[in-house]
Order: structure tokens, then C-alpha cells, then sequence
């Protein structure tokens, strides 16, 4: 039975067009479970990653105004926090698709943790855009008080984390013990609270957000997965993205994924972590990657949409 890992981006589920409500993120996540019903069906073994950038920042916020209150929590406790209650949007939707679609599939979601360096680079360089888009004057505020603002890969303005490199995921025995018996595993949940290992007090957390797709790639190396799936909310790769001669790469190698990376072809808070998580997967040589819209998952498999990168033609 072959393995595929399933990354869905947060922001598939919180649009920027329309009120970040739980009625709409649920109706979001129904939505997305065509592709994975469609999986299931065909019997692949399936772990689900999904992302949580505004999400984490939607809690954020309100840990924030309501401090006088009760004590809010840290950054890395809210992406456990998110991954929980995501994790539930999408196992329930999930769980009522199968059963209308007729597949005798489980669904469990994981609250995994994703070991990082405590002394990575990353965790001083605040990248990762989270939250809602914020006005100037928002952004304006928020930079006075201390906090790190940018503008993301849209060009709107965020909040920004760090956002440390992923190299394991601590419960990984535990998902394929669940894979095993077939079982639909959502682990990872918004990159995974990060960890790393003290020598004397075990393993702590990190007030970060790790990237979903770097995460996923990981994640479906340890499982030795045939198949990475990228879902976003583009139909594939483009080559001239935001240019009148833009158009979209079904296929590319890793070679040539590398040399746009390097000349600067995508933007750090949008496709660039998607084609260097396929990337990377793509360049152990086990399976393929691909990145493609949400809706096209099955399509995207068979090579008839999204963008296939592969470690050698």
C-alpha cells in the first residue's frame, strides 16, 4: 500500500476574502476533503499536515487583549493549541465525507512534536507571517510596540515569528503504528509544536512556528512516502509569477527547482518553502512531490494538473 503526505495551508481554510468565523473555516474544511476521499477510495495510506499562519495569529491576538484577565500563553503552546482544534475541523469533515462516500477509513488527529536545533539561526530572524492581513496603522502600532511586522508574499502587512528548520517528528513510531492498521493519521498540525533536546531536562518547546511544507517533506521522508502532495491555493508552479508571461511548470527536476530558488523566482512567505520542501523530498530519490491547487489533488497525481517535481527526468 503506497504512502502519500498531504500538506494543506492554513490559509485554505481562513481566507483573506472573507471573515476568519469558525462557520466559515468548517465550511472550508469540508470543501477540502474531496482529494483525501478520493484517496482513501484508491487505498492509499494518508497523513494529513495542515498549516495554522492565521490561525495561531488569530490567538495570539487574543491572548493579547484579554492578558489583564487571565494569564495568556506562549507562542509555541498556541500552535498546540491550534493543532488541536484544526485538527478536529478536519478530522470530523473528514469523517463525514468518508461515510457519505461509502469508505470504511478511521481518522485520528495527532498532537505531534517537531524536534528543531535550539540553536538554529532562524529562531533569531523573525520570517514567518501569522495572523490576519493589518492595516498601515495596525502595522504602525504593532512595530511601535515592539513586535516584528513585514509584508508577506501578497504584499500585505503581518505579524512575523520565527520559524526554525524542522528535523524530525518526535511521534513518528506512533503514526506509523496507526498507518499500519489504516488508519487516517492529521499530524504535524501547523508545523507541530516545536522541540528541542536538553541533556538534562528532556525535551523542551520553543516559542516558534514551524513551516508546514518543510515539516511535511520531513515527515514523508521518515515514512519513506511514495507521494508528497502539496495542496494549495494555486493551480500549480509558475515560471514569470506576477508577470503578463507567466505560466504554469507541470513538471520540473530538482536541478532546475534549485536554480529558481537561487535566482530569486519566489517569494519567502509564499511558494519559495512550498518548492524547497518538494524539493527536498524530491532529492532523496524515494518518491516525488507535488504541488497543486486544493481541488486537484486525484488530477494532480495522475500528472494531469499542478506542478510534479521529480529528482531525475
Amino acid at each position: 500500500m503506497s504512502t502519500a503526505v498531504l500538506a494543506l495551508g492554513g490559509n485554505a481554510l481562513s481566507r483573506a476574502d472573507e471573515p476568519a468565523t469558525i462557520a466559515n473555516q468548517f465550511r472550508r474544511a469540508r470543501e477540502s476533503m474531496a482529494s483525501v476521499v478520493a484517496l482513501a477510495r484508491d487505498g492509499w495510506r494518508i497523513v494529513i499536515v495542515h498549516g495554522n499562519g492565521p490561525q495561531v495569529g488569530d490567538s495570539l491576538v487574543r491572548h493579547e487583549v484579554a492578558r489583564r484577565v487571565v494569564e495568556p500563553l506562549p507562542l509555541g503552546v498556541l500552535v498546540a493549541e491550534t493543532s488541536g482544534w484544526i485538527g478536529y475541523m478536519l478530522q470530523q469533515s473528514l469523517q463525514n465525507a468518508l461515510a457519505a462516500a461509502q469508505v470504511r477509513r478511521h481518522v485520528v488527529t495527532l498532537v505531534t512534536q517537531t524536534l528543531v536545533d535550539r540553536f538554529d539561526p532562524a529562531l533569531g530572524l523573525p520570517t514567518k507571517p501569522i495572523g490576519q492581513p493589518l492595516t498601515d496603522e495596525e502595522a504602525a502600532g504593532l512595530r511601535e510596540s515592539g513586535r516584528a511586522v513585514a509584508r508577506d508574499g501578497a504584499g500585505a502587512w503581518r505579524r512575523m515569528t520565527t520559524s526554525p528548520r524542522p528535523l524530525a517528528v518526535v511521534e513518528l513510531p506512533v503514526i506509523r503504528g496507526l498507518l499500519d492498521q489504516e488508519v487516517i493519521v492529521i499530524a504535524a498540525g501547523g508545523g507541530g509544536p516545536a522541540v528541542y533536546q536538553d541533556p538534562i531536562l528532556g525535551l523542551e518547546g520553543v516559542d516558534a512556528v514551524v513551516d508546514k511544507d518543510r515539516i511535511s517533506a520531513v515527515l514523508a521522508g521518515q515514512l519513506e512516502a511514495e507521494v508528497l502532495l502539496i495542496l494549495t491555493n494555486v493551480e500549480a508552479v509558475h515560471a514569470g509569477w506576477g508577470t503578463p508571461s507567466a505560466r504554469p511548470i507541470r513538471r520540473m527536476t530538482v536541478a532546475r527547482a534549485d536554480a529558481m530558488i537561487a535566482e530569486g523566482a519566489f517569494d519567502v512567505g509564499g511558494m519559495r518553502p512550498k518548492v524547497e520542501a518538494a524539493a527536498g523530498f524530491a532529492r532523496t530519490g524515494r518518491g516525488r512531490a507535488i504541488i497543486a491547487h486544493l481541488a486537484s489533488g486525484p488530477a494532480a497525481l495522475l500528472g494531469e494538473t499542478g506542478t510534479t517535481i521529480v529528482r531525475h527526468e
